[in-house]
């Protein structure tokens, strides 16, 4: 099936070196970007939401227009940008995507189109001394996941906190949740700065934004550097950057730009494999997984049976708000009430990121329990809730002597495979600051340059998790059935 599969896509997909002859015939150049970047990058018109605006959108289309085409937007989320380019999802990547030594290796980069320097904010009223990034070490530093700045905090020997937006970090920042925000100035100065509580530290070293293209594509890099050459030389790139008022001196630099400053640039790609170290990170992140998958369904299952009796057997109120808690949790994203709970309840409650993901799946997992074990009840004879009651015994007596042993006993297969969901499941925690072992995987392709190695040894972790899981949960079975 590999050998056939193989085959297959290397006789279906173009040759190297033809997606500029592939564009002019098609007339349109895909770029691909993520509108969860925001301003000034991409964004929607507040008033025409269905037209999308920012100084990259004006880019690509005057770059379209250099190439005699039309420009297509193709949403894509930023972290998975270069692969999706690699596999062909669209023709350029250009969302800030920094020039970095792990991406020169695997995508051809075109000269900058925009220069940013790495602007460092703490609090105002923090009492810790922040001066420079030497002074960061043991500290929470937020910055963007894979970015020309985490490299540098890493470099530093300081361990970054991971985000995948760019206002997230500043919100954390002003609850306390981390120390400082290391982020591109062009972010800090529109998410950032507005904030009265917090400060600029200062800025450092300086980066680059440039277009990526397949590293086959030789021919497609030199007409979009070329058509980027007119642009900038034309002042068109200008007029782009004073529209979202992001010109700034540094840009200056942009219109002498030389062979020889895209040699620095570019310099030697970094040649990076799997380590020991890697091996370490990823058990980490694994145990990361099981101790928040432990943790949430111990309050999931004591809070879904919880559930389950007051709809069975509380009054006509309680058993209403129980109904209206467990299809509020099931009808509505876990994604998306962990971004309520961690961002929306912020000004309300303070939760540091671990501590809201068990929360926050073990009240998901609570409304899926509560039926496993409402179930489990009403599987129990009503007979035996009767006998109980002849004895003298009392609703809440008979049923915890007598009904609720029975229907945890028939709901307990089931329980087991719900904690099985919930080991995988608790990938979605990343969105607030959490490496877990998804998470962890995706950081670590980045470095390695490699999805197939990392994402191996992810599902690997997650089989040996799951799967004793998995054998108990059929002889648990078993032993139900027989008896």
């Amino acid at each position: 099936m590999v050998v056939l599969l193989s085959a297959w896509a290397c006789a279906g997909s173009p040759a190297a070196d033809d997606s500029l002859r592939r564009i002019k015939e098609a007339g349109v150049l895909r770029w691909g970007a993520d509108v969860q970047g925001g301003a000034p990058y991409i964004y929607e018109d507040p008033d025409h939401p269905e037209k999308l605006r920012g100084f990259e959108v004006d880019l690509a289309e005057a770059l379209a227009s250099e190439l005699g085409v039309k420009a297509e937007f193709v949403q894509n989320d930023w972290s998975a940008l270069v692969p999706s380019l690699e596999r062909g999802t669209f023709d350029i990547a250009m969302n800030g995507l920094e020039v970095t030594p792990a991406r020169t290796g695997v995508v051809l980069f075109t000269r900058p189109y925009y220069v940013f320097a790495s602007r460092l904010m703490a609090r105002r009223d923090d009492p810790s001394v922040v001066a420079d990034l030497d002074s960061l070490k043991g500290k929470r530093v937020g910055t963007l996941t894979n970015s020309y700045t985490a490299d540098q905090l890493l470099a530093k020997g300081i361990e970054p906190v991971y985000y995948e937006g760019t206002d997230e970090p500043y919100q954390d920042l002003v609850a306390g949740r981390i120390d400082a925000v290391f982020h591109d100035d062009i972010i800090a100065g529109i998410y950032g700065e507005p904030r009265p509580q917090l400060r600029v530290v200062g800025d450092f070293a300086d980066g680059f934004y440039s277009i990526a293209t397949p590293k086959t594509d030789h021919s497609l890099r030199d007409a979009v550097d070329a058509a980027l050459e007119k642009i900038i030389q034309s002042g068109k790139l200008e007029e782009i950057l004073r529209k979202e008022n992001i010109w700034n001196d540094r840009q200056i630099g942009l219109i002498a730009w030389s062979d020889a400053d895209q040699r620095r640039l570019l310099g030697e790609p970094v040649v990076s494999t799997l380590r020991w170290s890697h091996m370490i990170a990823f058990v980490q992140a694994a145990g990361v997984t099981l101790v928040l998958s432990i943790l949430a369904m111990a309050i999931a299952i004591p809070l879904g049976l919880g559930l389950a009796v007051c709809r069975l057997y509380g009054n006509a109120v309680v058993s209403r708000v129980a109904e209206a808690y467990v299809e509020l949790y099931r009808g509505t994203p876990v994604l998306l009430q962990l971004y309520v709970l961690y961002y929306g309840l912020a000004d309300v409650i303070k939760l540091d990121a671990f501590t809201a993901a068990i929360i926050g799946l073990g009240m998901n997992y609570a409304a899926y329990e509560a039926e496993v074990y409402r179930a489990g009840i009403q599987a129990v004879p009503k007979g035996q809730m009767e006998a109980a009651l002849s004895l003298g015994m009392s609703t809440p007596l008979a049923l915890r002597r007598v009904v609720l042993p029975q229907g945890f006993r028939l709901a307990l297969p089931s329980v087991t495979n719900d904690f099985i969901a919930l080991l995988k499941d608790s990938s979605l925690v990343s969105v607030i600051t959490v490496v877990e072992l998804t998470k962890r995987m995706t950081i670590t392709a980045v470095d390695v340059r490699s999805w197939a190695i990392p994402g191996l040894m992810c599902a690997l972790l997650y089989f040996v998790m799951s799967y004793p899981l998995s054998l108990f949960a059929r002889r648990l079975e078993a032993r139900l059935a027989r008896s």
